[in-house]
């Protein structure tokens, strides 16, 4: 991605916030001046993977395939005393897929917050991870949903579903229904080890720095 696609992803995930009234932590609004100036916080926000993160999943199509992500709490597997928790904003535009995935050891609350209509569509897995036919159950705000394989399911502003580990899952903001801003409630987090996508992604590519970072991603913090 260019850097300036990114910028611009950004700015509109801050337009959100302000729109639903959200604040972020003081260092969810740092520049890379403010990451150099707190070396120590730096690296304990990198090292837990909190902070900002912007992915086309490398298709080089953000628009349509691509997701901004913020993760405002996280722990680290193994660890005593971290937290077993993660928290994550999501900005899901209309018609913008994040592939379909599932997590080995995740097990995640996606919390339609406001906006447009989010839409998952499911599908169960094997004990090898193959997809299966199968309809799938799903909580819908705590209460049982059947549902087909692959068989959309709407959360309007304020609804939930809960997403055991190991569950295929694919999702996108309806067409028509403007932007969608999600809440993501889970165990830990870790994007480096516990993302099992469907189909093969695209490379993730270096960004093309055509212009400054308004906001560095969490993997950039104090790197």
């Amino acid at each position: 991605m260019k850097r300036s696609e990114i910028n611009a992803a950004l700015r509109l995930a801050s337009e959100t916030l302000e729109r639903w009234h959200w604040s972020l932590p003081d260092w969810g609004y740092w520049t890379a001046a403010d990451f150099a100036a707190h070396p120590q916080a730096a690296s304990y926000l990198r090292s837990h993977q909190l902070g900002w993160d912007v992915t086309d999943f490398g298709s080089g199509r953000f628009a349509e395939c691509g997701l901004v992500l913020f993760c405002l709490r996280n722990g680290i597997v193994g660890i005593d005393g971290e937290r077993t928790y993660a928290e994550k904003l999501l900005f899901v535009e209309e018609g913008q897929v994040t592939p379909t995935h599932r997590h080995a050891a995740k097990m995640e609350d996606i919390i339609n917050r406001a906006g447009g209509d989010l839409v998952i569509e499911f599908a169960a897995t094997d004990a090898d991870g193959n997809v299966l036919s199968d309809d799938v159950t799903v909580p819908v705000d705590g209460l049982p949903r059947k549902l087909a394989a692959w068989e959309p399911l709407v959360l309007s502003p304020g609804q939930s579903v809960t997403i055991q580990t190991g569950l295929y899952h694919r999702f996108y903001g309806r067409k028509g229904g403007g932007p969608v801003f999600v809440g993501e409630v889970s165990q830990v987090n870790d994007d480096n080890s516990d993302n099992f996508f469907l189909e093969p992604i695209g490379r993730f590519a270096a960004i093309e720095e055509d212009e400054p970072p308004l906001r560095p991603l969490w993997n950039e913090a104090g790197g």
